[in-house]
């Protein structure tokens, strides 16, 4: 009887692709949130009318070059749905990985929420607008969208304390839990002051760029 003798095929993990693609997605949740910043700074800057302590980002999406705002909701929903995307995959199995993720994609659909219904114009903003600001169906909307996508985001900090924590990172989970405080706090101060509500929401987007990448780079503890 003859015998066939063939080679033993290598047996190709796609681990190291999945972890690729992970990262790639996880990129999206790290720059969402500097780049929405950035372009919120650069029109505020530039545009006639436009004053932080009187207006929010959100208004940049009115008036000519509105376009601009619009689009930089758009894309920053994508990058952290992408985020929220890749974090589900880093984090599967493991403390936090269905809801911590799932929070971030809300707060993600939040962004297409605002870029679809613009806020209302008003103190001073567009060039031309009154001082008071009369509330539409969209500005509601807006506002609606932006209040639930904050609220998850602050409760996809808590949860993500939680696998920080299982890493080691101890401060960081700390942190992660002050961090929703004090975004709270500038959303109950926005009546009295715009600032403090921008500045409330962008550290909730640095936060979580911030934590976004330090969970992709920390190896779980297993």
């Amino acid at each position: 009887m003859t015998e066939m003798l063939t080679a033993p095929r290598p047996v190709l993990s796609d681990a190291p692709a999945s972890r690729s693609a992970a990262r790639r997605l996880v990129t999206g949740g790290v720059v969402a949130g500097p780049l929405f910043l950035a372009a919120g700074l650069a029109q505020g800057f530039t545009r006639d009318g436009f004053d932080f302590t009187r207006n929010a980002i959100s208004q940049l999406a009115l008036g000519e070059a509105g376009w601009v705002q619009t689009a930089s909701f758009v894309l920053a929903g994508a990058l952290l749905i992408a985020g929220a995307t890749g974090l589900r995959r880093v984090l599967r199995g493991g403390p936090g990985g269905t809801w911590g993720p799932a929070l971030v994609g809300v707060f993600g659909v939040s962004f297409w929420i605002a870029g679809a219904f613009p806020a209302d114009a008003g103190a001073g903003f567009p060039a031309g607008a009154p001082e008071a600001t009369v509330m539409s169906g969209h500005g509601a909307v807006h506002m609606f969208g932006g209040m639930v996508g904050y609220l998850a985001l602050c409760a996809a900090f808590v949860v993500l304390a939680r696998p920080l924590a299982a890493r080691g990172l101890r401060r960081w989970a700390v942190a992660s839990r002050i961090v929703p405080v004090v975004v709270l706090a500038g959303f109950m101060a926005s009546a009295a002051s715009v600032l403090a509500f921008t500045v409330g929401a962008g550290l909730g987007l640095l936060w979580l760029s911030a934590v976004t990448a330090r969970l992709a780079d920390a190896p779980a503890d297993r």
